[in-house]
C-alpha cells in the first residue's frame, strides 16, 4: 500500500485538492483511501443516540453500522494517540492511502503551497520527504535550491493526478 501525504499550511487547500483527486484517481482504476489528522477536538457521533451512551458507559470501541456504510469508533480514554503507522494498520489494503496532516512525518509528500496572507514559506527546501509540489503562483524549485523536483500548477487537476497515479503504481 502506497501513502502519499498531502501536506501544506492551514488554509491553502489540501483537502479541496484531495477531493478533486479522487475521482481522476479512480477514473484511472486506482482504489484510495483517506486519512485525516485533525488537531482540534472531533465527534462524529450525536450525543444522546445510542452509539453515544454506549461510549459514555465506557465501551472501547462501538461499531455502528447501517446498509450503506459502517464505522468504528475507538475511544482512547488513557491511551496515547496513535501513530500514522499504527492507523494505516487499520485500513483495508488499497492501491494509495491519501494522508492530510502529519505533515512533519518521514514518509513521501505532495507539499500544496499558495502565497496566503501570512506569506508562509514553501517547505520543501528543507524538507527532503516533499517528493512534488502544486503551487499558486506556479513556484521554480531550482530558484529554491531543489532542481528537478515536479511542480504543477494547483489548477492542473489532470497533471497532479497523473503524477499521483504514477507514484503509486511506482
Amino acid at each position: 500500500m502506497k501513502v502519499l501525504g498531502v501536506s501544506g499550511w492551514s488554509g491553502c487547500g489540501k483537502t479541496t485538492l484531495i477531493v478533486a483527486l479522487l475521482p481522476r484517481l479512480r477514473a484511472r482504476g486506482l482504489t484510495v483511501s483517506t486519512l485525516k489528522h485533525a488537531h482540534h477536538d472531533v465527534d462524529l457521533d450525536t450525543p444522546g443516540k445510542d452509539t453515544w451512551r454506549h461510549r459514555q458507559a465506557g465501551a472501547h470501541e462501538v461499531i455502528l453500522a447501517t446498509g450503506r456504510r459502517w464505522a468504528v469508533l475507538h475511544e482512547l480514554r488513557e491511551e496515547p494517540e496513535p501513530t500514522l503507522v499504527e492507523l494505516l494498520a487499520h485500513l483495508q489494503p488499497v492501491d494509495l492511502v491519501l494522508v492530510e496532516g502529519w505533515k512533519t512525518g518521514a514518509y513521501p509528500k505532495l507539499e500544496i503551497w499558495r502565497r496566503l496572507a501570512e506569506d508562509k514559506p514553501p517547505r520543501f527546501p528543507s524538507d527532503p520527504t516533499i517528493v512534488a509540489v502544486a503551487s499558486e503562483p506556479l513556484l521554480e524549485p531550482a530558484a529554491h535550491g531543489c532542481p528537478g523536483l515536479p511542480v504543477f500548477a494547483l489548477a492542473d487537476l489532470d497533471g497532479i493526478a497523473g503524477f499521483v497515479a504514477d507514484f503509486a503504481r511506482s
